[in-house]
């Protein structure tokens, strides 16, 4: 037993575990009346206090231990057997806190350049069993001792106690070496091994005990110094402190501290920290510094989405090496991503490249193909090549895939009118607008309760000029969404206009003005001031007008934030408000007004034929 603690004190763990195991525990010996011991079959005995205190001087007479490396030698064992009781036992009459100050000092000192071999070859002193100074082995078996007792309160159900515990390594270690691991350390060293094995257990015991700020910290506190952690071990802290920060559902600022250490600019919010912390594994990915996880790439897609910043994304997956991605796949992502960065073009170019590409091989991506069609359903220019799209989809499509041909014809109802009014014979121009009609009611009655395909259905009505089908379809939409539908209230304001019921739309667009959110109204103000000047309200109009451009005056303070395609739409939204006004002062022949109307639309847009038709 003797040599089998030897090799535990020395760290060979290998050589303990192939030994037989013994039928008997050192702590944990029942010295019953009969003088029988418990056997490994059975559930062993907690041991009592004068057992443990037992053993541990046998091991300090045999092995010439102090009192704290006999206890650690005890826990260790007694986890290795999965006692886990008897080792928090054991392990909890080391006095951690009275060792602190000079496990501190012993690890500060061993970063110290070494003395003389004859002053280093002196002994350590002990006084009543207690260190007077420590060696590192000695600082290293305590470290280890703490680890367990974590673990081992973990195991018994006690994580917040564990992770306290776990703490203290931490604290042991930072305070020691405050500038991170110095150099010169070696990688082998048994104390950077705890340590690191703390730091990666600290934030998980954290989280599972449901105290995610104190994750959040200690997860930075292990990244914010040089530890020496290699670059897997790095990377995935960095992508579960990325992933605890997305999903947490708290904020938690990042201390000045952790920045100043590195001369860093801090992060505003959890998003944008999580954002960094994705683009760094990114980049290891490209340079192959860690293997291959997908996940990295789809937190960072889930990210940037929440921030808006789909460009950047899209940068991002053209540096993957080829080979991350299929072809087909990494098109579609990436034209899904221009396409919600408003660069409509760019997205529909690239699903025609892989098209083209695929078509060729015969395979064709479905998801491509759906993309494609809806792409150009936006684009009356690209009706032709959408309903090409939708049918090349459509397939290979099995007869009891409802959903899927559902959304074909939506695409192909959207689609053929457009195509249809751009028909020169009159016979194709009618069959078309009536298959589109069709094709919109099919889907439709395939997939109730979608308001999109009813929105689709009540523009086309209105499109061929059916104006009551159109305010059914609109109203039933609205109805479907509970009123969150700006553009269809736009939609239905605009029938009611077109059937000279100016009044009634007018009290549309008041209702819509309530429903919406401060965002929304811009758009819906500008169509109340147009129908209270077709009524020969103009000083109700200019009101309106004004609220509209105070608006968007107070949306410019915070462009900075605003993606690059809501800049443009309120850009041409506020340009439009001040030529709807100048059209308004001519006709109250106030020219002077008109002319500085005309002026601000100009310095807009100087180019635009809208301002120089106005201003002739």
């Amino acid at each position: 037993m003797a040599a089998i603690m030897l090799c535990t004190c020395s760290g060979d763990q290998s050589k303990f575990e192939e030994m037989p195991r013994s039928p008997e525990s050192l702590a944990t010996r029942d010295f019953s009346a009969s003088g029988s011991c418990s056997r490994p079959g059975k559930r062993e005995a907690t041991p009592d206090d004068s057992q443990v205190n037992e053993v541990e001087s046998d091991l300090r007479e045999t092995l010439s231990l102090n009192y704290e490396e006999a206890r650690a030698l005890l826990g260790r064992l007694e986890y290795q057997r999965g006692n886990f009781d008897a080792a928090l036992q054991v392990l909890q009459g080391i006095d951690i806190r009275s060792l602190k100050p000079r496990m501190t000092s012993a690890v500060t000192e061993s970063a110290k350049p070494k003395v003389s071999p004859r002053s280093s070859r002196r002994k350590t002193s002990q006084v009543n069993g207690m260190l007077v100074h420590m060696s590192m082995h000695s600082v290293s078996l305590l470290l280890e001792a703490i680890l367990l007792k974590a673990r081992s309160l973990e195991r018994l159900g006690r994580v917040t106690d564990a992770a306290e515990e776990c703490r203290t390594i931490i604290d042991i270690v930072e305070s020691a070496w405050p500038d991170g691991v110095p150099e010169g350390t070696s990688e082998d060293c048994k104390l950077i091994d705890m340590f690191h094995s703390a730091l990666e257990y600290l934030p998980n015991l954290w989280m599972r005990s449901g105290c995610f700020e104190e994750a959040i910290t200690a997860y930075r506190r292990a990244l914010a110094r040089p530890w020496n952690l290699d670059s897997q071990r790095s990377a995935n802290l960095q992508k579960d402190l990325a992933v605890t920060l997305l999903y947490c559902g708290i904020e938690v600022k990042s201390p000045q501290e952790f920045s100043q250490q590195r001369n860093l600019a801090t992060p505003e919010n959890n998003i944008e920290e999580a954002i960094l912390l994705l683009f760094v594994l990114i980049r290891k990915l490209t340079f192959q510094e860690i293997k291959w996880d997908p996940d990295l790439v789809n937190h960072l897609m889930y990210a940037l989405s929440l921030s808006g910043h789909y460009e950047v994304l899209a940068r991002h997956l053209e540096m993957l090496l080829p080979g991350t991605y299929s072809r087909s796949e990494r098109w579609y992502v990436l034209a899904l991503c221009y396409s919600a960065a408003g660069m409509d073009d760019s997205a529909l170019n690239i699903i025609r490249n892989g098209f083209r590409v695929l078509e060729r091989k015969g395979k064709p991506h479905i998801p491509s193909l759906l993309l494609g069609a809806k792409l150009c359903c936006k684009n009356p220019k690209h009706a032709s090549e959408g309903i090409k799209f939708a049918n090349k989809a459509r397939e290979s499509f099995r007869s009891h895939d409802m959903h899927f041909i559902s959304a074909v014809n939506h695409f192909l109802g959207v689609c053929y009118g457009p195509f249809a009014r751009s028909s020169t014979s009159h016979t194709e121009k009618m069959r078309l607008q009536d298959d589109a009609l069709r094709l919109l009611q099919d889907a439709a009655a395939t997939a109730k309760y979608n308001p999109e395909i009813l929105y689709s259905l009540a523009w086309e009505n209105a499109m061929q000029r059916k104006l009551n089908a159109a305010i059914e379809s609109a109203a039933e939409c609205l109805e479907m969404v509970t009123g969150s539908s700006v553009s269809t209230w736009k939609l239905l304001i605009l029938v009611l206009s077109a059937q000279q019921n100016l009044e009634e739309a007018e009290s549309v667009a008041d209702i819509a003005l309530d429903e919406a959110e401060q965002e929304d109204q811009m758009g819906i103000l500008r169509l109340k001031a147009l129908i209270q000047s077709s009524r020969g309200q103009f000083k109700s109009a200019v009101e309106s007008f004004r609220i509209l451009l105070a608006i968007i005056q107070a949306k410019k303070e915070i462009w900075k934030l605003t993606p690059y395609d809501k800049v443009k739409s309120l850009h041409e939204l506020e340009m439009e408000a001040w030529l709807d006004l100048a059209s308004i002062y001519t006709k109250l022949e106030a020219w002077n007004d008109s002319n500085i109307c005309l002026d601000k639309a100009k310095s807009i847009d100087f180019l635009s034929p809208k301002c120089w038709h106005v201003k002739a």
